[in-house]
Formats: structure tokens, C-alpha cells, sequence
């Protein structure tokens, strides 16, 4: 069973928006630079780490009025999930992504016309939230 394993929120105000979910929810911001995304990304931590608990995600300047939440699920292997992707009606929207310590990700199109990410951890990373 793949679990949610990490969400990003877009945001059209990142100040206003990091405001909203520090006061309510009491999540911290730590800025990020990922290479070879030319948007202000930052991190956010939701909380302690538990066993099969989700507690990362990332807000990001929102590009398009269409952007949504993104959650990615951990899959086992990546290239053997988007075949099955495509066999059951869903398409695969972006290429897949190699990203160093962290593994493969790709964006796809669900039967039903949703966006979900697939998330195949980096096979030799250490992954201290995920205990």
C-alpha cells in the first residue's frame, strides 16, 4: 500500500499564506533552493516525525490560477507504476525527475482527471521523518 509521503501547496501571497498556516496549524517555513526550479520554493515541516506519518511538504509562488494541492505517493519503482498509469486510463504529464538523496518523482493524470505525484525514494537515502 503507497502511502501520501509529501504535498506541495502553490500560493499566489507566500508571506500571507505562510502566515495562515503558522497561526492555525502552528507549521514552520524553511526556505529551500531546488536546482532547476525557477520559483521561491520553501520547505515545510508539519510537525514531529512518527511511523507512516506525513509531516514534509513544500509552498511554492503560484505560476497558474489551475494550480492545486500535490500530493505525492511512494511508490516501489516508478517505471513499473507509470506503465500501470497508463494501462487503467491515466496519463503521465511531466518527464520522470532524478533529484540527488531524494529519488525519482513524476506528476500523472488519474482515470478521473486528477493530478497525484509518484514518488520513488532515492534506493540508498536516509530518510530520518519517515521512521
Amino acid at each position: 500500500m503507497s502511502n501520501i509521503a509529501y504535498f506541495e501547496l502553490p500560493a499566489d501571497d507566500l508571506k500571507r499564506a505562510k502566515k495562515f498556516y503558522t497561526e492555525i496549524l502552528g507549521w514552520e517555513f524553511i526556505p529551500s533552493q531546488v536546482p532547476d526550479i525557477p520559483v521561491e520554493y520553501w520547505n515545510i515541516s508539519t510537525g514531529k516525525s512518527g511511523k507512516d506519518t506525513l509531516n514534509m511538504g513544500g509552498l511554492y509562488q503560484r505560476k497558474e490560477q489551475s494550480s492545486r494541492i500535490l500530493m505525492y505517493a511512494v511508490v516501489d519503482d516508478i517505471d513499473t507504476a507509470l506503465q500501470k498509469v497508463e494501462k487503467l486510463g491515466g496519463k503521465v504529464l511531466s518527464p520522470k525527475m532524478s533529484l540527488d538523496t531524494v529519488g525519482n518523482l513524476v506528476t500523472v493524470i488519474d482515470s478521473e482527471g486528477n493530478l497525484i505525484g509518484l514518488w520513488e525514494r532515492e534506493k540508498h537515502a536516509a530518510y530520518p521523518h519517515s521512521s
